[in-house]
C-alpha cells in the first residue's frame, strides 16, 4: 500500500529533520512543500529523506497542502502533519487504522478529543478554538472535536474532491467542510501534541482566528444562503406585514398613526423580502456550482 505524508513547511529548519526521519517510518514516500523558506528547511529535509517541492514565494499552508496532495494524487492514502515537531509521527498508526479497517474516508486527530489536551492549551487559545470548533461543525453539519488539526488521514479516492480555494490557514476547516458536503466518513482519533516555543514567522493566533472565523461564516452564507437568508428574511416579512396590518386597522378604526411606526413597518417588510430573494438566488447559484464541480 502506497502511504504518502505531505507536509508543509516554512522556515522550519529546526524540526524539519526530525518530522521527516519520523514520518519516513510509516510512509513509503514523505513529501516536504517548502512554502518559499528562506532558511534551510528544503536543504535538510533532502538530507533527511524527503521528495521536495520548492515554492518560490510564501503563498500559504494551504497552497503547499494543494501542491502536495497533486504530487501525491497516485497514493492509497495521504498522511499531513504539521512540520514544527508538535505531531509524534509514532501515532501515525492511529490514524491508518480507521482507513485500512474501511470505517472511514478522512480520519482527523484531536487534541481534545475525551477531554484530553485542554490543559496543555492556553486559555485565550481553547476560547478561541473552541468558536472555530463551532463554527466548522455548523457549516459542515459535522461533530469534530478539533477542526484546526494539521494531523490527519486521508484515503487515496478522497484526493480530487478536495479543492484547496483557501490558501492560508483557515485550509483546515475548509477541508472538513468539503468532506462533509462530499459525503465522507470523518473519523476522529486522539493525539497529543508537543508544543514549542513560538516563533517569528508564525502566524498571531488571533488574527488568524479571525480569518479562519471570516472564512467559514463566508462560506455558511454561500452554502446554506435559506437558512441565512431566506428564513430571516421570511420572519421580518411576517413580523412587517402584522405590525403594517396593526397600524392600517388602527387608521381604518379612525386612530391617529404617526409616520416612524409605517415607515418601521415597510422598512422591515422590504429588508425582509430582498433577504429572502437574495437567498433564493444564492441558493440557485451555489447549486448551479456545485454541478458544474461535479459535486
Amino acid at each position: 500500500m502506497k502511504i504518502t505524508a505531505v507536509i508543509p513547511a516554512y522556515n522550519e529548519e529546526k524540526t524539519i529533520g526530525s518530522v521527516v526521519l519520523g514520518a519516513r517510518q510509516h510512509a513509503l514516500r514523505v513529501i516536504v512543500v517548502d512554502d518559499g523558506s528562506r532558511d534551510k528547511t528544503a536543504e535538510l529535509a533532502k538530507l533527511a529523506g524527503a521528495q521536495v517541492l520548492v515554492h518560490p514565494q510564501n503563498l500559504g499552508k494551504g497552497a503547499a497542502l494543494k501542491t502536495g496532495f497533486q504530487a501525491a494524487k497516485d497514493s492509497d492514502i495521504i498522511i499531513t502533519m504539521d512540520s514544527d515537531g508538535q505531531h509524534e509521527a509514532d501515532e501515525i498508526p492511529r490514524l491508518l487504522e480507521p482507513l485500512l479497517k474501511g470505517d472511514a474516508d478522512v480520519v482527523n486527530g484531536s487534541r481534545y478529543l475525551n477531554g484530553n489536551g485542554d490543559h496543555e492549551t492556553p486559555a485565550y487559545r481553547r476560547v478561541g478554538q473552541n468558536v472555530l470548533d463551532t463554527a466548522t461543525n455548523i457549516s459542515g453539519k459535522i461533530n469534530v472535536t478539533d477542526s484546526q488539526s494539521g494531523f490527519r488521514a486521508f484515503a487515496g479516492h478522497t484526493i480530487p474532491l478536495f479543492r484547496f480555494h483557501s490558501h492560508d490557514y483557515t485550509i483546515e476547516s475548509e477541508m472538513l467542510i468539503e468532506a462533509a458536503k462530499a459525503g465522507l466518513r470523518i473519523v476522529e482519533v486522539e493525539i497529543s501534541a508537543t508544543y514549542g516555543e513560538e516563533t517569528h514567522h508564525k502566524k498571531n493566533p488571533i488574527s488568524h482566528g479571525v480569518s479562519v472565523l471570516v472564512r467559514i461564516l463566508q462560506d455558511m452564507e454561500f452554502n446554506r444562503p435559506l437558512y441565512y437568508f431566506t428564513f430571516p428574511g421570511l420572519i421580518l416579512v411576517f413580523v412587517g406585514m402584522i405590525l403594517g396590518l396593526k397600524f392600517f386597522g388602527e387608521y381604518l378604526g379612525g386612530q391617529m398613526t404617526t409616520l416612524l411606526p409605517t415607515t418601521l413597518a415597510a422598512l422591515i417588510t422590504i429588508l425582509g423580502t430582498f433577504m429572502a430573494f437574495t437567498g433564493l438566488i444564492l441558493h440557485s447559484v451555489s447549486r448551479m456550482i456545485w454541478r458544474v464541480m461535479g459535486k
